[in-house]
């Protein structure tokens, strides 16, 4: 289920809202088939976007950071969570290495590896903090601003095994997405269950991939329920071979970005909306928020400055970009006092366990926010139990929107599930 959440509702999504809350028998029991079939990726974050006229998830994150986010009421459903994704992997787990990103100044990411330390420690696992970076070639101590501190310990690697001095784990969580590949230390281990397996990392996945499977998840949910998919679908194509440093390849996206701006047109006409469409071009694969920009008109793409073809060429880790995915632009309606927003839904084994809100107050309704000068605003829990409250007037109960706003999340989760399923490596060895 999802957190009882209160915070300012605004958007005129309220028919949506009615229809899902209508529908929620049929709508979880349909996710618990789903979940007897395929397996959720592990742990999940998803950034949703309200236009007031549809709510689409814009990116899935397969290695979330940002733990540290979530308020202390929301870590006992997070607790939850962790016990029942671990006793599905491993139920005699006792120890649990993390193995974080490479970051060692950013204390923000730092604060959130400590998150995951505590949820997985209250899980009932001793936890250690294993770097992978060749920086760290010994225990290393970070104060962080919360207080409190993190060790970091350099892996070592034996010829089957991954650990630390005195410290033999059964399950290793990547907290790192791969963007730079699989490091050679990671490969070919015996008996320890790496979460989530290597082929999640961004060396493997594709956004296209990913929306891909979203779009079909969409289209049977939206037969469940009875609504047209695109309320909560973004459309999207995709281009490879682009070179924005040569200038190369940029038929292809031209005609792409057209074509997609004049379905969004006939959507919006159909609708009644009178908003401006808008296309976002970015890296088909990677994450941070990086290789993204917003196309309203294709005469933008023949005026693009070097500085803008510079920032769309390279990704995190210096990877270059060939491949992007260009999705339908999704508007926010969302504010935290006055300051654009859009909610992020956290997610573990099949359950959401929490959220934010990722606030940007120098960006519009039609940018990005996951870039710098971002902010983050806990969704505070509601005083009282209440679940999703079905008979109360749309729009009018946080609970709601929140349960909307994780059923959004969840079939995002569930078309990373078919993406991975796809991707497996070891699957086609069955075939």
């Amino acid at each position: 289920m999802v957190p009882h959440l209160v915070t300012a509702l605004t958007g005129p999504i309220n028919e949506l809202e009615q229809r899902i809350l209508d529908s929620m028998p049929a709508i979880e029991r349909w996710f618990r088939l789903e979940w007897m079939e395929h397996t959720p990726p592990f742990y999940s974050s998803v950034d949703v976007r309200n236009a007031g006229f549809k709510l689409a998830p814009v990116d899935t994150n397969l290695f979330p950071g940002g733990w540290n986010n979530l308020t202390a009421e929301m870590l006992p459903l997070a607790v939850q969570a962790a016990q029942a994704a671990i006793e599905k992997i491993c139920p005699e787990a006792k120890n649990l290495l993390i193995i974080p990103e490479n970051h060692t100044r950013n204390l923000f990411y730092l604060s959130n590896v400590a998150q995951l330390r505590r949820i997985f420690y209250m899980a009932g696992l001793n936890v250690r903090i294993g770097s992978i970076n060749p920086d760290i070639k010994e225990t290393t101590v970070i104060e962080l601003p919360t207080g409190e501190s993190l060790t970091l310990e350099p892996v070592i690697r034996t010829p089957r095994r991954l650990g630390l001095k005195d410290f033999d784990p059964c399950t290793i969580l990547l907290n790192n997405d791969l963007s730079a590949g699989v490091p050679g230390i990671l490969e070919d281990l015996h008996e320890q269950y790496l979460l989530p397996p290597l082929h999640a990392g961004w060396h493997v996945r594709r956004k296209s991939n990913h929306f891909r499977c979203y779009e079909e998840v969409a289209k049977r949910f939206g037969k469940l329920i009875g609504i047209d998919p695109w309320l909560i679908n973004p459309m999207f194509s995709q281009c490879g071979e682009v070179d924005f440093s040569e200038g190369t390849g940029m038929e292809c996206l031209r005609s792409n970005v057209d074509a997609l701006l004049t379905r969004i047109r006939r959507k919006y006409k159909e609708y009644g909306i009178h908003e401006k469409p808008f296309a976002v071009v970015k890296a088909d694969n990677g994450t941070y928020g990086m290789g993204i920009m917003m196309v309203r008109d294709v005469k933008e793409l023949e005026a693009l400055n070097r500085k803008t073809r510079n920032k769309m060429s390279v990704i995190k880790d210096g990877q270059s970009v060939s491949d992007v995915i260009i999705q339908e632009g999704v508007i926010t309606h969302e504010r935290v006092n006055e300051a654009v927003a859009e909610p992020v839904v956290y997610m573990m084994d099949r359950y959401v366990v929490g959220g934010f809100y990722r606030v940007h107050a120098e960006r519009g309704v039609d940018e990005n926010l996951n870039a710098p000068g971002a902010s983050f605003v806990p969704l505070a829990f509601e005083q009282s139990t209440h679940l999703p409250q079905p008979g109360i007037k749309p729009g009018a109960s946080a609970p709601n929107r929140f349960y909307m706003y994780g059923v959004i999340g969840r079939l995002a989760m569930l078309a990373a599930s078919y993406e991975l399923e796809a991707t497996d490596p070891e699957a086609e060895i069955y075939d």
